[in-house]
């Protein structure tokens, strides 16, 4: 039996005040919409619908999934017009699970539930009970049986002080969802097209209307404003620290601890506060994460340490730190940066696209980019390998138990031989043979009895 999801993602949200469509403001990293379609993806879905209309273009260029397509609302004459867009591009049978693309936490579990409760042949709905149920849809029920929904503008007070109210999500049998979409009418206090008005049709009809509920709320909590957004991000990640702290990782603070991605943690991890991890993040065994540090795509090799706001970014490429390594505080790792077990990277030391071998040490204020460094290789402060020549990137290469002193300067490409020794304040353009003391440098100059310039004073 087919199952198609359709996703409502056409409006503009207004509340949000932003020129970007609301589906597209991001939760955890990702926006709104590209949650709900990565659980629409992981049902197994034969298609994918997604209903755009506000910034259609900008939605549809932003967002991926298996067995996408696209199909336009314009203009946006409500939810049963929106899902009569879809109809032409759903099986002639099967089920239609209709999702909401600004309910981004919706569990995989609850959606799979909700068309287990359809079975293709009845009208399911996905229910839940609030204390305040301000612009809900209410679940009108006769006994046990659900009779209509009605949605809060239209409903007599009797009808507002019901609790259990519809989530906007539903599965139908989707030859059902045809027929009633063609009977849908418009005469209500807004003039929109409500999908849930096909709920009395489905009791006019016999078919029975059954309703499920999530685990919890935040699964059904939507987004009209930026307050709700940054409510609901606090929720998500609250529960994404409990299960982190489940799981055995030491959290300094949960309520300040954030995961933009994808974060995995083996045994005896520690986090400090104010940690952003974005991407894809993996912390070894005995990781230790120092306050006020952002990681992007990285992995952490066991043992190592990464002290106070230290940055790490391996955008596209990705970042490796080795085992029992020590990084920061205030150190920058970029895409390409390949760091092997003990090294030692400063205070104020950037690298980027560089690889460093077991023992390599640059303690601080240091640049080392599109560089081969060897094993015990020690890189004073102030050095940095000039790597561009204003067209194209060189690389140089450090063999092992260099030491280069501080304030030079190598100008790519270049190599250093194994053992070679770089006097401070040296800009090195040639090969240094190894076992070698390189020092290219002005002469000292030293004039007796000079004195300094003395201001004069004004008359």
């Amino acid at each position: 039996m087919a199952l198609d999801i359709v996703i409502m993602a056409a409006g503009k949200g207004t509340r949000m005040k932003s020129s970007l469509p609301k589906v597209l403001h991001k939760l955890a990293g990702r926006s709104l919409l590209q949650h709900v379609l990565e659980t629409a993806a992981s049902l197994g879905a034969d298609r994918i619908i997604t209903i755009t209309g506000h910034g259609a273009e900008q939605v549809e260029a932003a967002v991926q999934a298996p067995h996408l397509q696209f199909v336009r609302q314009m203009p946006q004459l409500g939810t049963g017009h929106a899902v009569q867009q879809a109809a032409p591009s759903l099986h002639a049978d099967g089920t239609t699970l209709i999702l909401n693309g600004d309910v981004p936490l919706i569990r995989a579990e609850t959606a799979r539930a909700l068309v287990e409760a359809c079975g293709g042949e009845r009208l399911a709905l996905l229910t839940i009970e609030l204390a305040d149920a301000t612009g809900y849809g209410r679940i009108v029920r006769d006994g046990e049986a659900v009779r209509a929904i009605v949605e809060h503008k239209d409903a007599t007070p009797a009808q507002r002080a019901i609790r259990e109210v519809y989530t906007g999500m539903m599965a139908v049998p989707t030859a059902r969802l045809r027929q009633w979409l063609a009977q849908l009418r418009c005469d209500n206090a807004q003039g929109e097209y409500y999908l849930t008005d096909i709920v009395a049709m489905a009791v006019a009809d016999g078919v029975p209307v059954v309703a499920a509920q999530p685990a919890a709320e935040v699964e059904v909590l939507g987004v009209n404003s930026p307050v709700q957004l940054a409510e609901l991000e606090r929720l998500h990640q609250r529960t994404l620290a409990v299960r982190h702290m489940d799981a055995g990782v030491r959290l300094a603070d949960p309520a300040r601890f954030d995961v933009r991605g994808t974060l995995t943690c083996g045994a005896d991890v520690e986090i400090d506060v104010n940690c952003v991890f974005e991407g894809e993040v993996t912390l070894a065994d005995n990781v230790r994460i120092g306050a006020n540090c952002v990681i992007r795509n990285a992995r952490i090799g066991a043992g190592t340490v990464i002290h106070p706001f230290t940055h790490i970014d391996g955008e596209a490429l990705g970042a490796t730190v080795g085992e029992r390594a020590l990084i920061g505080p205030f150190a920058r790792l970029r895409p390409g940066a390949e760091l092997g077990d003990e090294v030692h990277i400063g205070n104020f030391v950037e690298v980027k696209n560089s690889t460093l071998a077991r023992g390599a040490k640059a303690n601080h204020l240091a640049y080392l980019g599109d560089a081969t460094v060897g094993e015990r290789v020690n890189y004073g402060a102030g050095s940095i390998t000039a790597n561009y020549d204003g067209a194209n990137k060189h690389r140089t290469t450090i063999g092992a138990d260099v030491h280069v002193g501080s304030n030079c300067v190598l100008v790519a490409p270049v190599t250093l031989g194994n053992g070679a020794t770089i006097g401070g304040g040296s800009t090195i353009t040639k090969d240094v043979p190894a076992g070698s003391l390189a020092v290219a440098r002005g002469k000292q100059m030293v004039l007796d009895g000079w004195t300094r310039p003395v201001k004069q004073k004004k008359a």
